[in-house]
Formats: C-alpha cells, structure tokens, sequence
C-alpha cells in the first residue's frame, strides 16, 4: 500500500504542479519528466545490469530525429495522432538498440563502456554529413498538428502529454524489474559466470537488456522532440551521455526512483543557474564529487539509509547532526561559489581588456558588493567559510554514523509503540 500511495501521490504532484507554476516553468518541467525517463532508461542498463554505457546519447537522439521525421510526414498529410509520435522514437531507439547491442556486448566491463562511445562518436560525427536523416548542420524541425480538439499549441497541453508518456514509461520499466527476467538482469550484473553455468545465454540476455534501455531512451528522445519540434546533431555529443550518468549516479543508481530524482533536481538546478553564471558544468561536477564522496548510493541511497532511525523511534537524534551537515554544506557551498565566480570574472577577456586599458586590477563587483584583488579580506572570506564548513562537516558526519550505529542496534519503535524486530 505504501508504494501505491507514493505512485498516487506522484500523479497528483504531476497534473496539480504545471497549475501553480510560473509559465515559463512549464517547459521546464517537461524537461525535467524527459530527464527522469532517460535516467531511468540509462539504469537499466548500468544500475541494473551493471554495464556502464557512455554512449546512451546515441539512442536518446536517434528517437528524437524518427519523431521528427514522423511529425514532418503528419504534416504531409500523413493521418498520426499527435499524442502517438513518441511512437516513433520508441521504435526507432529498439532498433538501433538491437543493431548496437550486437556489437557492443560482444564485451564487458571498460570494454564496453569504450565501444558504447566509439558508437555514439560515429553517430555524431556521421550526422552533419547525413542531411536526409539528420539535417546537416542546420538540424530537422517540425509543428506539432492538432488531434481532438486539442492544439498542442500551448505548454501546459505539451506538459501533460509528456506526463501520460513519462509516466507509462517508468511504469513499464518498474514492472520488467519485477520480472523473472528483471531479477535475471540483476544477476547479471552480481555473478555473470554464475548465470552462464545456470544453463542461460548471457550474451543474448545482455543483448535484450541492451535493446530494452536503448527502445525507453528512444522514447524519451521523442517526447524532446514532441516539446521543442526541432532537433541537432548535436545532441549525438558525449555531453549528453555525460549528463545522464551524473543523474543516475546523484541520484542514486541502487534505488529506481534514484536517477529520476537527481535528473529532476540537476536540470531544474541548471535552469536555474543559468541564466547567473556561465559555471553550470562547473558546479554540476563539483556536486557530482560531493554526492560521491558524502553519499557514494546517491541522495535516493542516503535517504534510505534513514529508514531505521525512523523505524526505531531514534530520529530525533539526528536532528543536531543533520542541521550540522546542512549547514557545513551550506558553507562549503558558498565559499566555493564566491570563490569560483571571483576567479571566473578575474580571468574573464572583459576584465583583462580593462587592465590593459590602464584601469589597473580594479574591483570585481558580485553580489552588490566591490571585492578588491589586493585585499586579504576578499580571498579570507571563501577561505574562512570553507574551513568553517569543514569542521561542522566533520562533526556532523560524526555524529550521524553514531546516531545510525545506535539506531540499528535498538529495537524498532514508531510513534512510541514497540513494534518488534519482526513484523
């Protein structure tokens, strides 16, 4: 009942959120749902199976490019509903899936990881070159046709489109991992030699894995292409199979829900940052480094690890050590911040141009204030902030270990109610 009530909870968050939004938040937030879906089509494979692809981007942009090309022969007169074009991506994605995955799983572990991307790399270097399936350089687009009684003509009409499909998606991948054959894809991924003497084909397992993760990237290509009705070659780039492993492993690659979390929160993180400071990538690593460093399960990890000092009665002892730890990463955060938006105006050509100029190092202005190069106080606040976020770090992560090391050793309560060890 507990997982019925989240997935309900879920689908009353999805169509209540696009109402109380900003408008230009909308589009964002379709973003975000194509996100999540890539993310979980990603961990199928990589945090399922355990075959690290860094080159899912491929497949993510072949479903793109098929809904286009769908979407230009609907507008040719071709009789497909609109809400059906994703359709194409789908297919499009199982398809090049199973080619790739002929190839790609003929190895394991770093091997495959390396002919994951040599796959994407010739996809992008081959695509400029392809204008009839990929525009050239200048790229496909296409309208979205009106199918009953709805235009598709406003964002939140989009939204809710790429809801019902991001939705169905993640549906359909949580019941195969409830399959035998989803239980087999984690077996794969623990003992593959094992399997193999169990009498299974673990070659054509691989393969069908394969298949199954490129058709649902497909997929969400398609809902991209259905919200921007234009697609690039460039999204054949590494940057784009980069970006969905910092989601997946942020969020938390051992829990389902871990890579939709941390590709929700990173691309509404980006949109919001962006417009601030050209350091987006920057700060996307650097929390990458954190979430790996502090929490190697990822944020969906993390918070399950607090499942027992709730079961036992004993969260309130971790009430001082978490507010410790927010605040050391509040600290931690804002000094490397300063710091690094301090260095990028510093070295930016619009600042040397102005030296050269005979302005001498004049001020850097942030944040409403003048911040001199030659003054101590300037590069003693950065500093200052992260050897205080240091100390609350250590104490409060400290103080956690212990709080969890109690937790698990006492019997589970709930509300001031012995429940028992067993239940």
């Amino acid at each position: 009942m507990s997982r019925l009530a989240l997935w309900l909870g879920g689908l009353i968050v999805l169509l209540v959120v696009p109402l109380i939004v900003p408008p230009g938040w909308v589009v964002v937030l379709s973003k975000m749902l194509i996100a999540a879906l890539f993310a979980l089509a990603f961990n199928l494979l990589s945090g399922q199976a355990g075959m690290l692809s860094f080159g899912h981007a491929a497949y993510f942009a072949v479903g793109v490019f098929a809904t286009l090309h769908l979407m230009q022969a609907a507008e040719a007169g071709l009789n497909v509903p609109t809400p059906l074009m994703p359709l194409a991506g789908m297919a499009a994605g199982l398809i090049c899936g199973v080619i790739c995955g002929v190839f790609a799983t003929l190895r394991s572990g770093v091997y495959f990881s390396m002919i994951t991307l040599a796959i994407a790399e010739l996809f992008y270097n081959l695509a400029p070159n392809l204008e009839g399936l990929f525009g050239g350089e200048g790229g496909i687009s296409s309208l979205r046709q009106p199918f009953a009684g709805l235009t598709f003509g406003s964002d939140r009409e989009v939204y809710y489109l790429v809801a019902a499909w991001a939705v169905a998606g993640m549906a359909l991948m949580y019941f195969y991992t409830r399959t035998p054959f989803g239980r087999l894809t984690i077996a794969l991924r623990e003992n593959e030699q094992r399997v193999r003497f169990l009498g299974y084909n673990t070659y054509h397992s691989r393969i069908i894995i394969f298949t199954i993760s490129a058709m649902f990237s497909g997929l969400a290509g398609g809902l991209l292409a259905v919200t921007n009705e234009s697609g690039n070659y460039v999204l054949f780039e590494t940057n784009t199979s980069a970006t969905v492993v910092l989601h997946a492993f942020i969020g938390g690659a051992g829990v389902f829900l871990g890579p939709a979390i941390g590709a929700i929160l990173l691309t509404g993180f980006a949109h919001l940052v962006s417009d601030a400071t050209p350091l987006v990538l920057l700060y996307q690593g650097a929390i990458f480094m954190l979430v790996m460093v502090f929490a190697p399960k990822g944020l969906a990890g993390a918070a399950m690890s607090l499942r027992e000092p709730l079961r036992s009665g004993r969260w309130r002892s971790l009430i001082l050590p978490a507010f410790a730890v927010a605040s050391a990463t509040l600290a931690i955060a804002a000094s490397f911040v300063l710091a690094m938006e301090l260095l990028e105006r510093f070295f930016s050509t619009q600042y040397a141009a102005r030296v050269q100029s005979g302005h001498g190092l004049i001020p850097i202005q942030y944040l409403g204030y003048d911040w001199g190069v030659r003054s101590p106080l300037t590069w003693a606040v950065p500093i200052g902030l992260a050897l205080v976020g240091i100390l609350l770090m250590r104490f409060g992560v400290g103080m956690s270990r212990r709080a969890l090391r109690m937790a698990a050793s006492q019997p589970a309560v709930k509300f001031g109610f012995v429940l028992g060890a067993k239940r």
